[in-house]
């Protein structure tokens, strides 16, 4: 090669490094994004607090810190229950909480997190990504300015405490239970007086004697929050909540506004978290049952099936009347319930019997 060739091709390629650094400037140097979360739980509480602020982690660790996030827990910013409003309205770009929390906004948002007799942790999941119920919850969220993601998930919840035993429904008449959800309509058709409390208040409230019951999570959770300390009965199993989803809730004008690259980062942070919280729960909850039994001398209880044939006639009226609120109420629960048939038919099949077999040769 001559001088003059090589000259030529050391100024071609020279011009192409200088184009390939210009292009890939832009996508090295993104503007950072501002993301601030507020949550309904404590901070550094077992489960649905760690894992909210694992998830606030996450998201800064997946995108090198490009995405700004700065974690809030309940009271830090704003209370418990005033998460939605802060985010809808703009002034902060995300909440975790539980969507059941919004159903005196709007009875459909219930169906996000569980409703009495509704579907489990591996039901809701074939739901809401293979069955339609994300479009559902897009739709109604969109009306109040969010954008909703699955973010963790309890799995089958217990009853809860009771500071008496309760041997048929009419047990339930008179009482003061903080429940929330259309769970809470239930009891209140059945007699009881259902309370809604964040979490932060409810041992005050069960110790003062302000309230007679209460459900929170399962044994993990309801050790930590020493129930056992003003009920002694912990009935299962929950009717109210047998699968219920954490939800991140976005601003809807900041979720568009986002690349799609961010899009998927956040979709993939809260669909691991998703899976790793119920693996926890799954983790912890049986340790945790044998020391409530074994060291506080909590009294394990079954509710019957008198009591559980209540639930169920209350629970039809309880859904008749959210169907009624909207043609879009209707139409959630009735996806809802065709969800429940079909996988719930599977599951009977496949993982009931399964299960019943396993730990009848077992002795589990």
């Amino acid at each position: 090669m001559d001088r003059r060739s090589f000259i030529k091709n050391a100024g071609l390629a020279a011009g192409a490094t200088v184009a390939v650094s210009t292009l890939a400037a832009p996508a090295i140097a993104q503007k950072k994004v501002e993301m601030v979360i507020v949550a309904s739980w404590g901070r550094d509480f077992p489960g649905l607090g760690t894992s909210a602020q694992r998830f606030a982690k996450r998201i800064g660790d997946l995108s090198e810190g490009r995405i700004a996030v700065k974690y809030f827990a309940a009271g830090e910013r704003v209370g418990a229950f005033d998460v939605f409003d802060e985010v809808a309205s703009g002034n902060a770009q995300a909440y975790i909480s539980a969507e059941y929390y919004w159903k005196g906004k709007h009875p459909g948002f219930a169906y996000f997190t569980s409703v009495p007799f509704g579907l489990t942790y591996t039901e809701m999941s074939a739901w809401i990504h293979h069955m339609g119920g994300q479009q559902l919850w897009d739709k109604l969220s969109r009306q109040f300015g969010l954008k909703c993601l699955p973010c963790g998930n309890t799995g089958v919840q217990m009853g809860g405490w009771f500071n008496k035993e309760i041997e048929t429904a009419d047990d339930l008449k008179g009482l003061k239970m903080r429940i929330p959800g259309l769970g809470g309509d239930v009891m209140a058709k059945l007699g009881a007086s259902p309370v809604s409390l964040p979490g932060g208040q409810i041992y005050e409230n069960l110790v003062s004697g302000a309230i007679d019951a209460t459900e929170w999570v399962g044994p993990w959770n309801d050790y930590f929050m020493k129930f056992y300390e003003a009920a002694k009965y912990y009935y299962y199993p929950g009717m109210h909540e047998p699968g219920g989803f954490i939800s991140l809730g976005m601003n809807a004008k900041w979720w568009d506004g986002l690349s799609k690259t961010d899009q998927l980062l956040i979709q993939a942070a809260s669909g691991q978290e998703n899976d790793l919280l119920m693996a926890e729960y799954n983790a912890n909850n049986g340790r945790y049952l044998a020391k409530l039994v074994k060291e506080h001398g909590v009294k394990l209880r079954q509710f019957s099936d008198e009591i559980y044939d209540s639930f169920g006639e209350a629970s039809e009226a309880v859904f008749e009347t959210a169907r009624s609120h909207s043609p879009e109420a209707k139409a959630i629960h009735d996806s809802f319930a065709a969800a429940r048939q079909e996988v719930g038919g599977w599951k009977k099949l496949s993982e009931g019997t399964y299960y019943t077999q396993r730990n009848r040769v077992l002795g589990i």
